[in-house]
């Protein structure tokens, strides 16, 4: 064996061990709070108490922003990674220039 050192069984080992030193290590330096352990298996909702877990929140505005970043990177990415050749290349970049054109018509407008 050149490098015993570099077997990966001994890496995770040596990996594995200073990490729990390194957990207790930050343990013993963590905040404790000196209420007790009573509230610490709830969940936490922003410094309230009562707290119902029926928040429904608006996706209205995020949709169209998800839409438009899908159809402007997938676009960039296939135009940019073609190889022009040929005429056929060509073409199935002008369709997906149109095809992004099209995309953003519908997404933008009123």
């Amino acid at each position: 064996m050149d490098n015993w050192l570099a077997n990966p069984g001994v890496v995770f080992v040596i990996v594995l061990a200073l990490l729990f030193l390194l957990n207790r290590l930050f343990s013993r330096l963590a905040y404790r709070s000196t209420k007790g352990k009573t509230d610490s298996c709830e969940s936490y909702a922003c410094g309230e108490s009562n707290f119902d877990n029926s928040a429904q929140p608006d996706y209205s505005q995020f949709f169209p922003f998800a839409f438009f970043f899908t159809l402007a990177h997938v676009a960039t990415l296939m135009i940019t990674t073609m190889h022009f050749v040929n005429i056929g290349a060509l073409v199935i970049a002008i369709f997906y220039i149109i095809g992004g054109i099209i995309g953003l018509y519908v997404l933008l407008r009123k």
